[in-house]
Order: structure tokens, then C-alpha cells, then sequence
């Protein structure tokens, strides 16, 4: 676990620094192209059920329910006119590199539920899942993202639970990159 907290540090500062001028533009546009604030602090679950505020970049209005996409009535009714973009490309993930840098989150994990999925949350506790950090990005997202149950998700989550390793994370977040750019697996 030590191994992975140091390359959870080092990625992450490394993209920051990689990163800080497109962040800087990206900030700019949102900011441009919706409302304040830029940077929306979500309430997680995280680790061991306690819960975390997580930044994203805005690509919902701020008059948006609070609650988990799919159980939104026709979600892109929410979105600002960056918001599609850059949830598809996953760009509104970036500010999240903060919280790996904090401990709160890693680099792999299951995606940390929102602290209303009540649903999620009972699951994974059902699955032990709570026992682990969630990550930016985990097995559930290379195998469905958005397009997969819930019950699916867990069940990839436990399968990353009971799998976790180094290079089971190095393969995850090199899946990602394709997944990402390719956009698969992603819903409106």
C-alpha cells in the first residue's frame, strides 16, 4: 500500500504540473460558459464510509438536483454548454487530483458514491467495499462506466477489492486512457 500512495503522490504532482496551464484555460471557459463557482465541491463517500468533499469542474447548472445522473429525467437538460464536453472527455475529473494528493481519494479505486446513493453505499458496504479509497478511476469504469447497472458496478468494485494490486492499478489506468479518448462506455 505504501508503493501505491507514492505513485498516487507522484502521478498526481506530475499531472498538476503537466497539466496546470490546460487546467488554467479549461478553468477560464467553464468559468466564460456557465456559472460560478467553477470548481463544484460534491459530498462523497469515502473511505470507511466517511464522507469527503470532491471538486470537479461544473458541467451542470447550478439549479441541478442533487442527485446521481441516472436518476435525473433527462440529464442533458442539466448540462452548461461546456458541460457534455467535457464530462465526455472527463476533463471535469481533473480538480480530483487535489483530494489523491490529500488522501482521500487514489488514483484506483471504486468512484466515490455521491453521500445520497443510498443505494450504492448499502451495497458496498454489503460487499466491504467501504474498506478501500475510492479512486478517480477503477474497474467498473473500464468495464461499463455509465452504461452498467449498479448492481454490475459493485460487483466489479468487489472483483477490484479482492484483485487490487499494483500493476492491477497500472493496467486499470492504462485502459483508462483508452477509454477515455475513445469515449466508450459513456451516456448522455
Amino acid at each position: 500500500m505504501k508503493l501505491k500512495r507514492l505513485f498516487d503522490i507522484l502521478f498526481s504532482l506530475t499531472a498538476i504540473i503537466i497539466l496546470f496551464i490546460p487546467l488554467v484555460i479549461l478553468y477560464f471557459a467553464v468559468l466564460i460558459t456557465s456559472s460560478i463557482p467553477v470548481i463544484y465541491w460534491s459530498k462523497r463517500v469515502g473511505k470507511n464510509n466517511k464522507v469527503f468533499k470532491m471538486p470537479k469542474f461544473r458541467s451542470m447548472r447550478n439549479v441541478t438536483p442533487l442527485l446521481p445522473k441516472d436518476k435525473l429525467t433527462k440529464p442533458y437538460k442539466w448540462l452548461t454548454p461546456l458541460g457534455s464536453f467535457i464530462r465526455k472527455t472527463s476533463l471535469d475529473e481533473l480538480p480530483q487530483l487535489w483530494c489523491v494528493l490529500k488522501g482521500e481519494m487514489s488514483l484506483v479505486g471504486p468512484r466515490p458514491a455521491i453521500y445520497n446513493q443510498y443505494d450504492l453505499i448499502s451495497l458496498r458496504n454489503k460487499y466491504g467495499i467501504y474498506k478501500i479509497k475510492p479512486g478517480i478511476t477503477g474497474w467498473a469504469q473500464i468495464n461499463g462506466r455509465d452504461r452498467i447497472s449498479l448492481e454490475d458496478k459493485v460487483l466489479f468494485d468487489f472483483y477490484y477489492l479482492r484483485n487490487a494490486s499494483f500493476k492491477f492499478d497500472l493496467k486499470i489506468i492504462y485502459l483508462t486512457f483508452f477509454k477515455v479518448i475513445t469515449f466508450e462506455g459513456f451516456k448522455q
